[in-house]
């Protein structure tokens, strides 16, 4: 198995199941033109994203980690009316340029970019009594995964579903001499999940046209 047939797997599926979309397509073309580094998921994984809120039944979603705003976008579109989304982005940068791509989807209502070092703005949040998030979606700064399920169990609730992404790493997360910093922020966010009781939850590996990686999801129970 190869990169390139894992790429022509995902177009094959892509075609058929996630037809081109004009918002998303818009997204990831203002992303690449802006310099963003190409980290957004793939078509699929959005549409798993989607799907994954809308069998939840999400009404408000906090996503750490917004980048061009694609994932975003997917996310809010399973949202209700009058249903909420939270996305924090560090970057200002990225942040514009995800404000304008939740802007064309027709989504700025629906979504809140917060702009800061998600570690300074996740206080903010629960300072504000914005939670608990029905879905809350980790796709930032590997090294602080752990930080960040340490807030996404203050911000949930029994039955909220929390998925983080890259948790994979090409094969790398099975390395613990490791020297990576990222490898080592997934490796201790995935064993905190398989000892935290307040979670059920177990890790997906994945190939497509981003390589091999994988997604974590836990239920809070």
């Amino acid at each position: 198995m190869t990169q390139e047939q894992w790429t022509a797997v995902d177009r094959y599926f892509t075609d058929l199941l996630v037809p081109s979309d004009p918002a998303l397509d818009t997204a990831l073309q203002t992303s690449a033109a802006a310099g963003l580094p190409p980290y957004n998921v793939s078509p699929n994984q959005g549409k798993l994203l989607l799907l994954l809120a809308q069998i939840q039944g999400a009404r408000s979603i906090l996503e750490i980690g917004t980048l061009g705003g694609y994932s975003t976008i997917w996310l809010a579109r399973a949202l209700p009316s009058d249903g909420r989304l939270i996305t924090l982005e560090a970057d200002p940068k990225h942040a514009e340029v995800a404000r304008a791509n939740i802007a064309h989807a027709g989504l700025s209502k629906l979504v809140d970019l917060r702009l800061g070092q998600a570690l300074s703005t996740l206080p903010q949040i629960a300072a504000e009594n914005q939670g608990p998030f029905d879905l809350i979606f980790i796709d930032a700064d590997k090294p602080n995964n752990p930080e960040y399920f340490a807030w996404a169990l203050k911000l949930s609730r029994r039955g909220s579903l929390i998925i983080a992404d890259n948790v994979v790493r090409n094969g790398a997360v099975i390395d613990s001499a490791s020297t990576d910093p990222s490898v080592q922020g997934v490796r201790r966010f995935n064993e905190l999940l398989a000892s935290e009781p307040r979670v059920n939850a177990t890790a997906i590996q994945t190939v497509g046209s981003k390589g091999y990686d994988g997604f974590a999801i836990a239920i809070v129970i």
